[in-house]
């Protein structure tokens, strides 16, 4: 039996890199590499900056083996002189030589202002020019790797004026002209725009008229990897979302399962247009969050498992639906299901709060069910019944008697205990007070 072709692929993700919805994706990457064990990096230079540096890394490298099957070797400062870091130039020749490489959360601009123009730049450029292994770039990375980046921090955390980094230009090895941009479909924002890497529609729009006439923003839905195939010049979307391709506010979507040549998404990244094969006319980009009047390439439905915010919100409202049924087995599973996500999502290196909020709505379940456990679920009517009917009956015997006062004592007695009479000429109902 002969041996598989070695890998040749690049890979852009958007967001969620090592959480639990990028398990399955991972996976398929690898199984990709062949049998044996292959040679696996990564490169910590995008959080290096962080005081829990070591932390994710550590996390980093759990996910990979345990989810993956990836024994992963971090690289640091391969960008350093050898006289300063020794491993410096082994380093470098594992970049452009690794089966497997890996670069992904922390901050654009500081990656940049650390590789741009120097030897990891070209080492990275040389080993996609070459097509050596599988390339997995993703989040804080992605968005350094084109031929401009947005300093995602600067501009939506310090309030810095939307502008433009110089990137890598990875891409430009590929001919491909792209300002690439992660988390494409944020939606953290709520009530205000964070699509975009969190600039927006506005800042979107005003960023783009910056760009030379022959680039395009390549844009990369969270929990989704644009997956372009060197030896095979075709490019796949798989995951959550879709990716776009977005020149002068006109966009194209290639939704999760689509798949392109290389030289028709060169042709789109030049011309705005999917080229010859595609029925459709791309259309202006969104105006508004919600709209969607952007022109999609059909696809196969493809939907990895729900994020944590989504875990969240479905144990919230499975937990609201057994409290209103009284259902205790049900309070408890919503729980456990919920803290089982969370530990799932443990080594996720992606900075939002879907984490901190996950944990505080664990903390205020457990609280709720341990309230539930000390008023009991049991109906308040079903304890009430044994002593309450007698007591109607009575009332109803005494009013047939026409002895009103004696009936409307047991009346007043039954409304200070909680429980409200109905007479009607069918006869008289009760039931347990709302405030009890």
């Amino acid at each position: 039996m002969s041996e598989a072709p070695p890998a040749r692929v690049l890979v852009i993700m958007g967001s969620g890199e090592t959480s639990p919805t990028m398990v399955t994706i991972h996976k398929a990457l690898a199984a990709r590499l062949g049998p044996g064990r292959p040679s696996a990096i990564l490169l910590d230079t995008p959080y290096a900056f962080q005081e829990n540096a070591s932390d994710i890394s550590a996390r980093s490298q759990a996910y990979f083996a345990r989810s993956v099957g990836l024994q992963v070797t971090v690289v640091s400062d391969a960008d350093r002189p050898a006289t300063e870091n020794p491993a410096a130039p082994g380093a470098l020749a594992a970049i452009r030589s690794s089966d497997w490489l890996f670069a992904g959360p922390g901050s654009p601009s500081y990656l940049l202002n650390r590789w741009r123009g120097g030897a990891v730049a070209e080492a990275l450029r040389d080993r996609i020019a070459a097509g050596t292994g599988m390339t997995v770039i993703a989040s804080a990375a992605a968005a350094a790797t084109g031929l401009v980046a947005v300093p995602v921090y600067e501009i939506y955390k310090v309030g810095a004026d939307p502008h433009w980094l110089d990137g890598l230009d990875l891409f430009g090895v590929l001919g491909l002209k792209v300002a690439v941009i992660p988390h494409y479909d944020n939606a953290e924002g709520g009530t205000h725009d964070t699509r975009f890497c969190y600039l927006g529609e506005r800042r979107l729009a005003g960023l783009e008229r910056e760009l030379p006439a022959d680039a395009a923003v390549l844009g990369v839905d969270e929990h989704t990897a644009l997956i372009l195939d060197l030896a095979a010049q075709e490019a796949e979307v798989v995951g959550r979302g879709g990716a776009t391709i977005r020149k002068v506010g006109v966009s194209t979507v290639l939704p999760a399962g689509s798949r392109i040549t290389l030289p028709d998404l060169r042709l789109l990244v030049r011309s705005g247009s999917p080229g010859r094969g595609h029925p459709g006319q791309a259309t202006p980009g969104q105006a508004s969050p919600g709209q969607d009047q952007q022109d999609r390439l059909p696809a196969a439905p493809s939907r990895p498992g729900q994020a944590l915010s989504e875990v969240t919100s479905d144990a919230e409202g499975r937990f609201e639906a057994a409290v209103r049924e009284r259902d205790g087995a049900t309070m408890v599973s919503a729980i456990l299901d919920l803290e089982a996500a969370i530990e799932a999502w443990s080594t996720d290196t992606d900075e939002n709060d879907s984490a901190d909020r996950a944990r505080a709505v664990l903390r205020g379940l457990v609280v709720r069910l341990g309230q539930s456990a000390e008023q009991g679920l049991a109906d308040p009517a079903d304890q009430l019944r044994p002593a309450v009917e007698p007591l109607v009956a009575l009332r109803e015997d005494l009013r047939r008697e026409r002895s009103f006062a004696a009936a409307d004592v047991i009346r007043d007695a039954l409304t200070a205990a909680g429980v409200e009479l109905q007479d009607s000429p069918d006869g008289t109902s009760w039931a347990v007070s709302p405030a009890r």
